[in-house]
C-alpha cells in the first residue's frame, strides 16, 4: 500500500506500524541549488507492506516520529549510498540513523563493481527499470505530480528486494563482518560534524608559502561560518579561486581587493570584501615563529612509482578473484603508503579482513617473496620460494 502523509497524526500511526518491522527502507528526495543546507521535501519509508510518502513541507506537520524511528535500534534502516540522506538528518536533528545499511557499498562487496547507481542495481537484482526523469524536477512545489510520487515510490520499494538478495549473498559468503568498518563510518557523528577550522581541508592546497597558508585557512573557515549561518552555497560568499588568489595576492585595501580577477563585481565595498582585507592584515601582522607549516608530503622513496604500479596489478588480480569493487579493498593513496611503508603502514588495507586478502600478498610481492607473471593470456602469481 502506498500512502503520502500529510499530518502529524497519521505520521505517528504509520511510524509505529514501521517500528514492529526489522527494517525499512529509506529514502530522500531534497533541493540545495541555492542553500548551503538540503531543503528536505519528501522522505520515503517502506517496510514489506506499505510505502510512506512523507511531505516534511506539509502544513502543521511535526516530523518527530519520524526521528523516533530513525532512533530506534531495533529496526534496521535501508539506504541506497547512504551519506547525502544521512546528512540531511544529522542536520536536523543532531544524530545518525543506526542501525544503517548502505546498499551500495554491499554491492561492491557482492562483486557489482565501483559505487553502482540505485537504478543499475534495481535492473541487475530486481530485474525492473527505473524511470529517471523526475530526479531532478522541483520537489519543493506542491503538489507533488503523481509521476513524482511514483518515482519517490520506486526509490524504496525495489530496495527491499535489492536489500534482502545482498543480505542473503553477504551471509552465504561470510562477508557480512566486511560490512562493518564501512558501516561505522557511515553512523560515526565525526564524518558530518564537519568543523568550520578543518574547512581548508576541503580545498587544493597551492600555498607555498606560510602566511598564504595562513590566509587560505582563515578565509575558509569565515567562508564556512557564513554560509552555515546564512544557509546560502559557499560559492555564493566567495569562490575557491577567489580564496587561493587572495592568499597569494595578499591585497592591502579595496581597490587592490577589486583588481583581483576572480572577485566578483562590488565584493571589496561589501562585508565579504571588509573582512577578507582584515584577516589579511591580521596575518600580515604574525610572526614569523607564529605561522603555521604550509603541509608538504615527505618525498617518496626511489622505486615507490614502481612499486605502486606492482600493487595496482595486484589489486585488480584480487579484487576479479573475490568478485569485489577494488574501492572496498583499497585506493591509490593507500597503495601508495604500502609501498612506502609496508608493514608499518598504517592504513585499512593493512587491517582486518582487507589484511588478509590483499595486504599480507601485498608484504609478499613487495618483499619478493611473491612474483606476477603472465601465462595464457592471464595474470597469475606464484610464490617464488616454491618454484
Amino acid at each position: 500500500m502506498q500512502e503520502t502523509i500529510t499530518t502529524t497524526e497519521r505520521l505517528r500511526e504509520v511510524c509505529a506500524g514501521f517500528a514492529t518491522k526489522p527494517y525499512v527502507t529509506i529514502d530522500t528526495e531534497f533541493v540545495r541549488e541555492t542553500t548551503f543546507w538540503p531543503d528536505l521535501c519528501v522522505v520515503q519509508v517502506a517496510s514489506d507492506e506499505q510505502v510512506a510518502l512523507i511531505d516534511p513541507l506539509a502544513d502543521g506537520i511535526d516530523l518527530t516520529p519520524l526521528y523516533d524511528l530513525l532512533k530506534n535500534e531495533q529496526v534496521l534502516k535501508v539506504f541506497h549510498a547512504a551519506r547525502q540522506d544521512v546528512e540531511i538528518f544529522f542536520h536536523l536533528t543532531g544524530s545518525v540513523p543506526a542501525p544503517l545499511f548502505d546498499t551500495q557499498v554491499a554491492a561492491m562487496v557482492c562483486g557489482y563493481g565501483d559505487s553502482i547507481a540505485y537504478d543499475a542495481l534495481a535492473k541487475r537484482i530486481a530485474g525492473v527499470h527505473i524511470d529517471k526523469s523526475s530526479r531532478f524536477t522541483n520537489w519543493k512545489i506542491r503538489p507533488l505530480t503523481d509521476k513524482q510520487l511514483d518515482y519517490a515510490a520506486a526509490d524504496v520499494t525495489h530496495l527491499r528486494v535489492i536489500y534482502e538478495s545482498l543480505r542473503d549473498a553477504l551471509s552465504q559468503s561470510g562477508r557480512d563482518h566486511w560490512l562493518e568498518q564501512e558501516m561505522a563510518v557511515l553512523t560515526s557523528v565525526e564524518t558530518y560534524d564537519l568543523k568550520p577550522e578543518n574547512a581548508w581541508r576541503r580545498l587544493k592546497l597551492r600555498a607555498r608559502r606560510p602566511a598564504e597558508f595562513e590566509i587560505t585557512k582563515r578565509l575558509a573557515q569565515w567562508r564556512e561560518t557564513q554560509a552555515r549561518t546564512n544557509n546560502v552555497p559557499r560559492s555564493r560568499i566567495l569562490k575557491d579561486d577567489a580564496i587561493y588568489e587572495i592568499a597569494q595576492q595578499q591585497p592591502d585595501d579595496e581597490r587592490a581587493l577589486g583588481r583581483l580577477r576572480t572577485i566578483y563585481k562590488g565584493v571589496e565595498r561589501s562585508a565579504v570584501g571588509k573582512a577578507a582585507l582584515e584577516i589579511v592584515a591580521a596575518v600580515k601582522t604574525m610572526d614569523r615563529e607564529s605561522l603555521p607549516k604550509v603541509p608538504r608530503p615527505a618525498p617518496s622513496p626511489e622505486g615507490t612509482g614502481a612499486a605502486v604500479d606492482l600493487l595496482k596489478v595486484l589489486l585488480k588480480l584480487t579484487s576479479e578473484e573475490l568478485e569485489v569493487a577494488q574501492k572496498i579493498i583499497a585506493n591509490a593513496e593507500q597503495l601508495e603508503q604500502i609501498a612506502i611503508h609496508g608493514e608499518n603502514a598504517d592504513v585499512d588495507a593493512m587491517k582486518g579482513w582487507r589484511r588478509d586478502v590483499f595486504g599480507n600478498r601485498a608484504l609478499e610481492l613487495l618483499t619478493g617473496k611473491m612474483a606476477i607473471s603472465f601465462q595464457d593470456r592471464k595474470i597469475t602469481t606464484f610464490n617464488r620460494e616454491q618454484a
